[in-house]
């Protein structure tokens, strides 16, 4: 492949050829509800953790479960998750910011 064929392609070309392509509209479609639906499921997950984890802390600290080992569990889950969620958030929005500097 010839790289100087790579400088006739520009914005416009390329959103171009990709609105032509019904494939790609189907996909896009799809993924951003797929994207959102994973998104709301794994906010659900890491809220769940932090309820066990809080929920752990209260019948430990009224002497209902002697274990700490079940409490350190479910705070090291609700605290690994939401550190993921944080991160997760984060690349979200610095992928967002790059968006919004682009020039059209």
């Amino acid at each position: 492949m010839d790289i100087a064929s790579l400088s006739r392609i520009n914005p416009v070309s390329l959103g171009e050829a990709l609105s032509r392509n019904p494939a790609n509209q189907a996909l896009d479609e799809n993924a951003f509800g797929g994207l959102l639906a994973t998104a709301m499921n794994h906010l659900n997950a890491t809220n769940s953790y932090i309820n066990e984890s809080q929920n752990a802390e209260i019948r430990w600290a009224l002497g209902e479960t002697s274990s700490t080992h079940e409490l350190t569990n479910a705070m090291q889950k609700s605290s690994i998750a939401l550190q993921y969620t944080v991160a997760i958030r984060d690349k979200i929005l610095e992928a967002y910011k790059e968006i919004m500097q682009m020039q059209i």
